[in-house]
Order: structure tokens, then sequence, then C-alpha cells
């Protein structure tokens, strides 16, 4: 049970949610601060970023026309190290999104115990209306308005909605050229023949599928049959869906994207969906399965969700209705403040984001200590080592729920923001 001394009134608040990403990493700040006690300076510090810089792009574009676009680099917290974050190019990408998104990677990177701050980008562009070209100059452009607070002991970008390993490495080229040197340590998850590592593309879920693995054992839940629904079929969910039949032996039985999912009780092949969707571009109409829409695939009855889509999607209203014993959060942000303690009081056990989907940005960790030492892993070695790295921030989350009576979300920040403001306290900045 909550342990209601040591939570703030600000969480019981009915009827009213504040759905600004933002705000909410600042409630859950607030809430984590009140367990910490912690002092009202360091407090007041860590609710705001240290840096950010706002930046205006005119690019040209294909029929000779000059089109402006507003970027985004925010950087929230750079006690424990350099900050590291991705590239987010969004038609929706807002400052508050952006802010949001280097806190939580502030916190993720403490969660996990890698030495690095928190920090994000986006540009405001839908990339599916950009030619290539188009592309490559808008993130040259970026590059060139933000590399000023770029550099490997500095910010480290990585992609991110909508950016892929060759947008990473028209950016590490940009800043190459900027520089007169090659400086490929600037960028993660870059192509492998520019220094990227080896076991980069599905770390994000295969951390995750760690996480879901601590969590069955500890709950006394076998995977092997265990039921699984995911929510957002990109990247993530997709490798979810293969990794979660691979490593976990769970039956898939749902999954869906921004149009709408598919089910099937008896279970869905991964590949021949992942197949289906690259053919025609979504998932409506695949054979053998029932069509599902994204809001009642999050009620159904199955023993791990994973929500791997956007912001906001779990909220006091629905999360009365969810009924998975396990929500292992891929996507940043899915479930509101208020929705946390309903999932709590009904024995949903929450994985939450910013340890769940860690696996990315440890691997990205691991690509800058590889490009550091010109030396690279097998593919093998990075399995194993981001195993333990999960493996150890799993448990050290799951025990600080137990210490203190809390849900696991503010247990992980709990981990977290201690071992940041410990950071900013030795340093002398509070």
């Amino acid at each position: 049970m909550i342990n209601t001394q040591i939570v703030p009134d600000i969480v019981f608040r009915e009827n009213v949610e504040e759905l600004n990403p933002f705000a909410i990493a600042q409630t859950q700040l607030d809430e984590t601060a009140a367990v910490l006690c912690l002092e009202p300076a360091v407090h007041a510090f860590l609710r705001e970023p240290v840096r950010e810089l706002h930046v205006t792009l005119s690019i040209r574009m294909d029929d000779g026309t000059s089109k402006v676009f507003k970027g985004f680099r925010v950087q929230y917290n750079d006690a424990r190290g350099p900050t590291k974050g991705g590239i987010r190019f969004h038609p929706d990408e807002t400052i508050d999104t952006v802010k949001a998104l280097a806190a939580w990677m502030t916190w993720k990177c403490a969660v996990v115990d890698i030495p690095l701050g928190g920090g994000k980008g986006g540009v405001i562009c839908n990339p599916k209306e950009l030619s290539n070209a188009e592309l490559e100059r808008l993130s040259r452009a970026y590059v060139r308005q933000v590399a000023r607070i770029l550099g490997p002991e500095m910010d480290i970008p990585a992609p991110d909605v909508y950016t892929t390993p060759q947008i990473m490495a028209w950016m590490a080229d940009e800043y190459s050229v900027i520089r007169g040197q090659n400086e490929f340590g600037v960028i993660t998850g870059k192509p492998l023949a520019l220094g990227g590592s080896r076991g980069r593309e599905d770390a994000t879920a295969r951390g995750g599928m760690c996480c879901i693995r601590e969590a069955s054992r500890v709950l006394g839940l076998e995977t092997r049959g265990a039921t699984m629904a995911i929510q957002g079929f990109g990247n993530a969910g997709q490798f979810a869906a293969t990794l979660g039949q691979e490593l976990l032996g769970a039956v898939i039985v749902a999954v869906s994207d921004s149009r709408g999912g598919i089910y099937n009780p008896n279970g869905l092949k991964p590949q021949d969906v992942i197949a289906y969707k690259k053919r025609t571009g979504c998932l409506t109409g695949y054979p053998d399965a029932a069509p599902i829409s994204n809001a009642d695939l999050l009620e159904l009855d199955v023993d791990i969700l994973v929500p791997s889509a956007l912001e906001n999607v779990i909220t006091a209203e629905n999360a009365p209705r969810i009924r998975a014993r396990i929500s292992a959060e891929l996507a940043n942000g899915p479930t509101t403040p208020e929705a946390d303690y309903i999932l709590q009081r009904n024995g949903v056990y929450v994985i939450p984001d910013f340890l769940c989907n860690a696996g990315g940005v440890t691997v990205s960790y691991f690509e800058m200590v590889q490009n550091a030492y010109d030396r690279y892993w097998s593919e093998k070695t990075v399995h194993e080592r981001l195993d333990e790295k999960m493996t150890t921030a799993f448990h050290a989350v799951h025990d600080k729920a137990q210490e203190l009576g809390v849900h696991n979300r503010l247990a992980a920040y709990s981990v977290a923001v201690g071992r940041v403001a410990e950071a900013v306290k030795l340093r002398g900045w509070v």
C-alpha cells in the first residue's frame, strides 16, 4: 500500500488532469522531493532545465522555395556527466514536450547508473512530406545551429521519433565539417560503418524484456505462454513483439498503430505482422485477426501490456479498466500521475518508462565508450552488458518501492533524483 504520509496532496486531485508533459514531469519530481525531503533550493533547481536553445532554420526546398522550421535543444541537467538524448522530427513537437523528455532522460540515465545527464532535441516538421534531400538539408541546418552546445564532453544526440541512423550520419558529418576533423563520437545511433554499436537497433525493446522478465519473477508469473498486447507498432513495438516471443515465450495477442490494431486471442505471428505492415503501411486488414481500437487494446485482459506509442494514453479515465498484470512502458510518459495511483490500487505492476525503455540510452552509452576507445564489442557482449545494467536497475527500483511503500514510478524517481541531487550538491551548484 502507498505510504500516504510521504505523498503530497497534489496527487489526489479528482477529475483534473494536467496533460502538459512538462507539467507532468514536474509533478512527478514534486512527489519525489517530498519523499526524499529534498532541500527547497535543490528541489527548485531540479524543476527546470539548466539550458535550452531555440533555433530557426531556413531550408531550400526541392522546388526552389525556402521554408522556415523551428527547432529546440534542451540540456536538462549535466551534474553527472554530458547530456544525452534524442532528436525528434515531428509536426506536433513543442518545447514543453522536449523539456519533459530531457527531464525524463536525466532520470533515465541516473536510474541505470550511467555517467550522463539528460538532453533532448526536436524540429517541428513532418518528415513524411520531405524528400530525402530536404531531410538532409534540414538535418545539417539543425546541427549548424546547435553545434555550439554539442560535443562528446557536452551533449551527445541520438535518433528518436522519425529520425534514423542515416539522419544521425548526416548530423555527425556536418559537425565534423564544422570542427575540421572527424567527430563521430558526437552522435550515437549511427550506422555501424561510422562507429555505431552492434545491438543498438533493438536495445530499447530488449532492455524492456529484461525488466518484464525480472518483474515476472518477483510476481511469480510464468512468462512462457503469458499473453502480451502492444500499443504502438513502430520500432520499439515491433522488436517488443519479436523479442517478447523469442526471449520470454509470450503469446502476442494484439498490436496496434496510429490507425488501429489487430487482435487474435490465440496469438499473432510477429514476423508475419511486421512483414504485412511493411508491405501495406498499416495493420488494417491483416488476415486471421479481428480489428481492435487503441483504446480497447489497452483494456484487454492480458498478462503483459506494453504501451509503446506516445504520451498520456493511460489516464484517470481509463486506468480503472486496465486489467493487465504488468504494464511495461516502452513509450515515454504513457501514464499520467493520477493513473499511477489507480493502477497501483488495482494491482497492476507498472515498470515505469524511464526504467523500462532505458535500454536505448544504455547501449548509446556503450557506443560512446566504444567510440572513445576505438574498440568495438560483439553483439553478444552488448546484450550481456545491457542485461546486467537493466537487471541491476530493476531491482534497485523494486527494492526502493518495497522500502518506501510507494508505487514503482515514485520509487524509480527516488533512486534517480537522489543520485542527481547528490551530484548537484557535491559539485556545489546549490
